[in-house]
């Protein structure tokens, strides 16, 4: 079977190369932008969306023009892909995936894709990408594959390359042949049908005040100046700090599961809508605001979304599979499982999961 994987690395620019990496990350987003606002005009006038071959054409044009001829200096294939990136963000919003494709901000998600014209030299540990040369990176694990794309991004002040290949995996066979229930939640983080309790994730409220205090020294800078950038940078540094505890603490927990199960059943949960403002609109103001602001806080915290994502490629790697259930036939798991219990409270888990097979049979869910 074909597998798709990517490998993240820290690079190492010398000062040319990261001002070029610059100029070309804004390149892509006043494309993105200028193609945006152009589909937004075409959208409310009334007429149908703009596919991608009809806007290659407006990036000639724009390369043409004498106030954007800049474009020429930026490589072709990064802004093309901006393009690309647009018309997948539309199709998206069309399929109800997601919302309507915004515009993009300097400094928030700077980053450009080559499709090709990469070389790789694992040996010496660099990197050579078109219009900026042989670039040395932080070579943490071997790449494997054949190299389809890569990414370039930056983050807190530092440039990464992500490297996306392709090669061929055996059909994996799952390590274990039981099947699980997992209750995600914000005291616990998961709970699983075979009495397995994991611990929340705590990396926010434990750096809760810290973040508060940079906060409030920004707000008494100068907008834009040179210590306001410097403080920005600070609270960009523990922004990440605290995602990259949370996201290490979640592969921790879902490659513990992942090996030790051969499915995992998982309630399908709407975290967008869980999560919702607690304050309303203006026509309906929300009540207990208070409290569910500090809930949605807890909620995104532990990452739930991230967990089923990890939890789902996982399976797929190792021949496993997650179910997402909806909420009335997690209910009734809920009562199986509670009748399960013994009187020690403890789950009896090979009983269990013929009841959860037997449930899940009946409901349409699945068959074995």
């Amino acid at each position: 079977m074909k597998r798709l994987q990517a490998f993240k690395f820290q690079l190492r620019p010398n000062g040319q190369q990261e001002r070029e990496m610059r100029r070309f990350a804004g390149a892509c987003r006043f494309v993105f932008n200028r193609a945006l606002a152009r589909q937004n005009k075409n959208h409310e006038a009334g007429n149908k969306y703009i596919p991608y071959t009809k806007m290659a054409s407006w990036l000639i044009e724009w390369k043409s023009d004498t106030e954007t001829q800049w474009l020429k200096e930026a490589p072709s294939q990064p802004l093309q892909q901006s393009l690309k990136d647009l018309e997948r963000a539309y199709k998206n919003f069309f399929q109800k995936r997601t919302a309507f494709p915004r515009f993009k901000k300097r400094g928030k998600n700077d980053a450009f894709r080559y499709p090709q014209g990469v070389k790789l030299d694992q040996s010496n540990s660099r990197i050579s990408l078109p219009k900026l040369g042989w670039m040395r990176y932080r070579n943490s694990r071997e790449v494997v594959g054949e190299v389809r794309n890569v990414t370039v991004s930056q983050s807190c002040g530092k440039w990464y390359v992500s490297i996306q290949t392709e090669y061929e995996a055996t059909e994996p066979q799952p390590e274990s042949t039981s099947i699980v229930g997992l209750d995600a939640g914000v005291t616990k983080l998961a709970t699983l049908s075979d009495g397995t309790v994991y611990p929340p994730v705590s990396s926010f409220k434990v750096n809760q005040r810290k973040l508060a205090r940079l906060q409030r020294k920004l707000s008494r800078k100068i907008k834009f100046s040179a210590n306001w950038q410097k403080q920005k940078r600070k609270i960009q540094r523990l922004h990440s700090h605290i995602a990259n505890i949370r996201k290490d603490s979640l592969h921790k927990v879902t490659s513990e599961i992942s090996k030790n199960h051969a499915m995992i059943v998982i309630e399908d949960l709407k975290v967008s809508n869980m999560s919702k403002s607690a304050k309303g609109t203006t026509e309906r103001h929300g009540r207990n605001v208070k409290a569910k602001s500090g809930l949605n806080r807890s909620i995104l915290e532990q990452g739930w979304y991230e967990m089923r994502r990890q939890l789902e490629y996982k399976q797929l790697w190792r021949g496993g599979q997650v179910l997402a259930i909806p909420t009335p036939v997690r209910s009734a798991l809920a009562v199986v499982i509670q009748q399960r219990k013994t009187a020690s409270h403890k789950v009896n888990s090979s009983a269990l999961n013929v009841d959860i097979q037997r449930m899940l049979i009946s409901t349409g869910h699945v068959t074995f």
